[in-house]
This record gives structure tokens, C-alpha cells and sequence, in this order.
């Protein structure tokens, strides 16, 4: 596997080209990752994955410095998947001067769910993807589901500035008890680690009353809100959305059948973790 942190020389080592898989993540890699470059190889080749942490999808006060960082293990994970480049850039390889430039997705989409509570989040991540699309030009690349929003406005992004990229779906990779796999996780202590498959579980039992014919889809969102109260969690929110647009759904998308996805984002001490199940 070859390691490049330079614009120029990985547009030199991928040119000609024609079937790149791109798997952009910010490191402390783990198997959920790890799937994502298993399902790129069934979709390209070569398979090129990135490590950038980017500052601009982080507030002011989230964890930009803290957010782990294992580069070493992330190198040697890459190595056992036949990674064929690893992109490490540093800030100055990628953003050589302040990055006055930005590209962000429509208010609708932006600002609700993860856009609420993380303002300025979906413009950090659409300006980074893009760039780094620029840098690569994949033919296809791959986003986990656990990012539900950011993965709707990445394909959203593509399809709209007509990039010559494919947005690959990969379903989420859980643990045994249910839980998403995070590099957040790891900000989890023992007691904690314990409870967060709660998370998950309230997402099911959302899902379980909507397929059982319940239409006050607010009551259900405002009881499972609850249901992680009272066990100390101070959730941000939970929140049934059809899948097209993450916008609410009505009565009519209830009765027809209207594909949707429950969403959650809840604090479990100082760790904020996020979820979706689709119905």
C-alpha cells in the first residue's frame, strides 16, 4: 500500500484510472470501516481510502483535538484489506490556504436533524468530500448508512454538480448487542459501553409501534425521547422521517406505506451518539 499525502502525487499514482473506489473516513478505523473497503473492492478498483481529520465539520466546541488518532493500526488495517493508496494528507496538503470557498447543502436538508444541533456540519462535510473528490476522481464511493443525513446530501451533492462519482450506501456494521460501531465509542466508559446498546433498542421499538399501525408518529417520538431520559441519557432527538427527503411524513405517506428511517442522536454521558433504523 502506498501512503501519499500530496495532491499532486496521488493525481501522478492514480492517473489513467478508470475504476477507483474511494473510501474518505477520518481514521481510528474499525470493522464497520473495514466493510467499507470490502464492498468498494466489489465495486472498483482500485480501492484508495483517506484519513483527514477535517477541521471544518467540527464547532467550537466538539472534539476536533481529541478525536482519536491511530495512525499506525490504521495503516496496518489497511494493508490486511489490499488498500491500494492511503491519502494522508495533512491540513497544509489540503487546505494549502484558508479554505474561503465552501459548498453546503440546501437549508432543508441541512438544518434539521444533525444540522440542528451541529450548525455548520454539513457545510464542513460537503466542502471536505468535495475537495477530496477532486483529488481522487472516483468512479464510485463508498458512505456508511450509520451517517444517514450525511450520506443522503453526499448523493444529493453528487447527483446535483453532476460528478462522475457513484454514492455507495454500506449498511451499517453493529456489535453483537446492537450497537453502531463508532470511533466515539471509544470515549465510553465500561458502565456506559454497558448501556449504549439502549440506543438501538429504542430505535426497534420505535420502528416495532409504526409497523403496528400507529399514526401519532409525534406521541412516539416524544415517549422514546422519554424512555432514554429516565435512564440518564440527554437525547438530542429521535425522529421518524421519510427516507427520500428526511422530511416528516403525513398521514397519506403513513397509510401508503411511505418508506421511512428513524433517526436518533442522544448524549450517554459526555459521548454523543447517533443512530437510524429504517422501517
Amino acid at each position: 500500500m502506498k501512503i501519499i499525502s500530496s495532491i499532486d502525487e496521488l493525481r501522478d499514482q492514480l492517473r489513467g484510472q478508470l475504476r477507483t473506489a474511494f473510501v474518505p473516513t477520518m481514521g481510528n478505523l474499525h470493522e464497520g470501516h473495514l466493510s467499507l473497503m470490502r464492498l468498494a473492492r466489489r465495486h472498483g478498483d482500485p480501492v484508495v481510502a483517506s484519513i483527514f481529520v477535517n477541521r471544518l465539520q467540527f464547532g467550537p466546541n466538539e472534539d476536533f483535538d481529541k478525536y482519536p488518532r491511530t495512525f499506525q493500526e490504521d495503516v496496518a488495517k489497511l494493508e490486511k484489506e489490499g488498500v491500494y493508496v492511503l491519502f494522508a494528507p495533512t491540513e497544509k496538503d489540503l487546505y494549502p490556504e484558508p479554505q474561503e470557498y465552501r459548498v453546503a447543502p440546501p437549508d432543508g436538508l441541512g438544518n434539521t436533524l444533525e444540522g440542528e444541533f451541529r450548525p455548520g456540519f454539513f457545510g464542513g462535510v460537503c466542502t471536505v468530500v468535495t475537495k477530496l473528490f477532486s483529488c481522487v476522481q472516483p468512479r464510485v464511493a463508498v458512505f456508511g448508512k450509520k451517517d444517514y443525513q450525511q450520506l443522503m446530501i453526499v448523493r444529493n451533492m453528487a447527483r446535483q454538480f453532476a460528478l462522475p462519482t457513484e454514492i455507495i450506501g454500506a449498511e451499517t456494521f453493529r456489535a453483537e448487542d446492537g450497537l453502531a460501531l463508532s470511533s466515539r465509542n471509544g470515549y465510553l466508559s465500561s458502565s456506559e459501553r454497558a448501556e449504549a446498546p439502549l440506543l438501538y433498542q429504542n430505535l426497534n421499538a420505535v420502528a416495532d409501534t409504526i409497523r403496528s399501525g400507529e399514526r401519532d408518529v409525534g406521541a412516539v417520538e416524544a415517549r422514546a425521547m422519554a424512555a432514554l431520559a429516565e435512564r440518564g441519557w440527554k437525547p438530542d432527538y429521535i425522529s421518524v422521517r421519510k427516507r427520500i427527503d428526511l422530511q416528516a411524513p403525513g398521514a397519506a405517506d403513513l397509510e401508503s406505506g411511505e418508506p421511512l428511517v428513524v433517526l436518533a442522536a442522544a448524549k450517554l454521558g459526555s459521548t454523543r451518539l447517533i443512530d437510524n433504523l429504517e422501517i
